[in-house]
């Protein structure tokens, strides 16, 4: 009998526990990398061992699905060889490299199923690298592995339905949401509609959400333009400032901003793996080319969940199965095809919903052309918008990784994950050039800073 597959899964959120069920079901042990302490992901984040507080509580509409994704992978335990606090940051060789603490190693694969994730997409405005300015993301971290809330008067401000989850789950918790400001008119959302009806209770749940917001006395706004964050670097944010649809300018106080713009798929390990990518149209980024079932342009490199396309958690987990079922089927091992083909009937529903998720909240381009010269770009970094225009009008460099050798913009700690998006916007507003001819920021290893204690442990 021929020696089963080594898979190795990279992350323990909805797509990597699901993906890994599948595979144990099949008579597999995978290995699951996580770099978290516990699985979850970011969605179903666990709250601290000394933490108290319900499933409904953390979780809202989606306790039911947090609870039965953290007792599936407690299941698994003993059936997968399991590394949390591991971060994956390179893929080379037919070896994922890992490193733990002080500790660095390289793990062969015969398959591999990245399951990264998502991370907030971001639009500079003038004063966001004040201290008090957060990514939605960030504020929810900071809401559910910590519970405490990122200031005492919060403004959220941005697109997509994470704008809305995480000011409803501040509310829920306490906190002062002093205004929702959300930069897609309402009109698009109408537009969206026959799209967005193909999961009908998922936007219902969007329309409670945004009502119970209202009813709680915070103004929501729709169809303005982020103008500047105020402040000084003393006291960090003390205010928003925007523009609304008929032009007119409001302010509102604050000591927090959480701002994002819907979210992008983490694309680092995949760029490693040597995946190939395309431009999307829709979303105005570069994402990578998934075929059937999840597999990727490498054979033996899957994709699944957020990390993939930006579908939400129950998309991720069927995308984990399926992916699973691609492994198996390419192994020659036995796949039930009617599950596959309702899998897949559902993953095109999903599908459907994201376009018109896309339409309904669309990423606000033009404003990396109305940035101001002295506005901040990347915040690791300090490069200006004024910078980079220079870069690209004085010296030519109309291509992303140009642009980056000349002024070092995504050279910082996030590596392009939080100014690379709006970096390629602002130079192709510069060189008068679609975004696409910009390019992309090519992934580079370490995807995320290592430790300089860090040690490789070679095999004997």
């Amino acid at each position: 009998m021929a020696q089963p597959p080594h898979v190795i899964i990279i992350g323990a959120g909805p797509a990597g526990v699901r993906c890994a069920e599948t595979l144990v079901a099949a008579g597999l042990r995978p290995t699951v990398v996580e770099e978290n302490r516990r699985d979850g992901g970011q969605i179903y984040r666990r709250q601290p061992d000394n933490f108290t507080r319900p499933y409904a509580t953390l979780y809202g509409t989606e306790a039911a699905r947090a609870q039965a994704l953290h007792t599936g992978f407690y299941a698994l335990q003993g059936h997968i060889d399991y590394h949390p606090n591991t971060l994956a940051w390179n893929i080379a060789d037919q070896q994922v490299h890992v490193a733990c603490g002080e500790h660095a190693s390289a793990l062969p694969f015969d398959a591999l199923v990245i399951c990264a994730g998502a991370t907030d997409r971001l639009m500079p405005v003038k004063g966001w690298q004040l201290a008090g300015t957060y990514s939605l993301g960030a504020a929810q971290i900071a809401l559910k592995a910590q519970a405490c809330a990122i200031g005492r008067r919060v403004i959220f401000m941005g697109t997509g339905p994470l704008l809305y989850l995480v000011a409803s789950q501040y509310l829920k918790a306490g906190a002062h949401v002093s205004a929702v400001l959300d930069t897609s008119p309402l009109a698009g959302r109408f537009a969206a509609l026959p799209k967005l009806l193909a999961r009908p209770s998922v936007l219902l749940n969007g329309v409670a959400l945004v009502a119970s917001i209202k009813r709680a006395g915070v103004q929501v706004l729709t169809g303005i333009t982020p103008m500047e964050i105020a402040g000084d670097t003393e006291t960090g944010v003390q205010g928003v400032v925007v523009s609304d649809a008929s032009g007119a300018t409001h302010t509102f106080g604050c000591d927090a901003v959480a701002m994002g713009y819907h979210l992008r798929p983490e694309t680092q390990l995949a760029d490693l793996a040597r995946c190939a990518f395309h431009f999307d149209p829709e979303t105005r980024q570069w994402l990578p080319e998934v075929h059937e079932d999840c597999r990727t342009s490498v054979p033996g490199v899957y994709l699944a969940g957020d990390g993939m396309r930006v579908l939400g958690a129950d998309a991720a987990e069927i995308a984990g199965r399926l992916a699973a079922m691609a492994v198996l089927k390419d192994f020659g091992l036995e796949v039930a095809n009617g599950h596959l083909l309702q899998l897949r009937a559902q993953q095109a529903t999903m599908e459907r919903f994201r376009q018109g998720l896309a339409k309904a909240f669309p990423w606000p381009a033009q404003q990396a052309a109305q940035l101001p010269d002295e506005a901040i770009v990347c915040r690791c970094e300090a490069i200006t918008a004024g910078e980079l225009r220079r870069v690209v009008c004085d010296m030519g460099a109309q291509e992303a990784n140009r642009a980056k050798a000349f002024s070092r913009v995504g050279m910082g700690r996030c590596q392009g994950r939080y100014c690379g998006h709006a970096g390629a916007e602002v130079i192709a507003s510069a060189a008068g050039v679609p975004v696409e001819q910009v390019g992309r920021l090519r992934g580079q290893a370490p995807v995320k800073p290592l430790s300089i204690a860090v040690r490789e442990e070679k095999s004997a």
